[in-house]
């Protein structure tokens, strides 16, 4: 798991248990020896009776009296630690321990729901809503019948994904909150920049000069960019989530289909729309050319 602090014990060639430290910054780690986020002392291991023991002493920070253990096992190939069994036992290894009072807690059930929510929250909001309102913005304006019926559907659109996307990263804020040894860096700095572009667009909505000022063209060019940027982000960020929480493969794949359909649709309706706008500079070149004839315009 990334972001784990980890203690390891296995035996070494000789067959005498080995403990060390290591910290996991991604899905193939080394596992080379390492410190760890807080001071580790008197560290050894001992196998008695089939089970191997670590002993260490723990320098913890306050912020560290209570946090979340993950207890594996598995295979070795030589010197090198093969991955641990994915079966359920093995995936619900873990618990919460409170360091001042010795209390343990076992399971994973509030965690894992808590982590649901969180990523449930943020790719509806900003992997679904927020394209879909870039798209109503981008392709239903060009239709007269639509106007100004479109703006009040991309508001709409954009607040709701807003609101559920600030939702969402509070609770990714509380999961980081309850985990401080565990770090997401990636996952988190995107999140933070899409939370700050977010709420970047819901104010530019409040300060929108009117059509005819100015500086509505340098507005435009700056909602659009921070707009597109965001959607980037915002799929890239999901997939950095579903990475870290590691759901049955058919949930990523149900997204991955979702973002084809949306960018099959955007496909069509860019064709669509350039052609409706290429008329439409047709039709008003032809009527300047009939009326400069008739006298009407030079």
């Amino acid at each position: 798991m990334i972001g784990s602090q980890a203690i390891l014990a296995f035996h070494n060639s000789s067959g005498v248990p080995i403990a060390y430290t290591t910290p996991i910054t991604s899905l193939s780690p080394s596992m080379q020896p390492g410190d760890l986020s807080f001071q580790v002392s008197n560290l050894k291991a001992e196998y008695s009776n089939g089970d191997m023991i670590i002993f260490a002493t723990l320098h913890l920070t306050g912020s560290m009296i209570s946090t979340n253990q993950v207890w594996q096992e598995g295979t070795m190939s030589g010197t090198s630690f093969n991955p641990h069994a994915m079966d359920s036992p093995n995936r619900a290894s873990v618990g919460t321990i409170n360091f001042e009072n010795g209390a343990t807690v076992a399971g994973t059930v509030r965690t894992s729901n808590e982590k649901n929510v969180h990523g449930v929250l943020n790719a509806v909001s900003w992997g679904v809503l927020m394209p879909m309102g870039i798209m109503i913005a981008r392709y239903l304006k060009v239709f007269k019948v639509a106007n100004p019926a479109w703006f009040y559907l991309h508001a709409a659109c954009q607040s709701s994904a807003y609101i559920i996307g600030v939702a969402g990263w509070g609770t990714g804020l509380k999961l980081g909150g309850d985990s401080p040894g565990i770090k997401y860096t990636k996952h988190r700095n995107i999140g933070i920049t899409l939370f700050c572009f977010a709420t970047l667009q819901v104010l530019a909505l409040l300060l929108r000069p009117k059509p005819d000022h100015k500086y509505r063209l340098y507005w435009n060019v700056y909602h659009h960019s921070i707009g597109y940027v965001t959607i980037v982000l915002s799929i890239v960020n999901i997939y950095e989530g579903f990475d870290i929480l590691d759901p049955e493969k058919k949930w990523k794949k149900i997204y991955t289909g979702i973002i084809i359909f949306l960018g099959t649709i955007t496909a069509l309706l860019e064709v669509i729309t350039w052609i409706i706008v290429l008329r439409k500079k047709k039709t008003i070149s032809s009527d300047k050319h009939i009326n400069g004839t008739n006298g009407y315009g030079a």
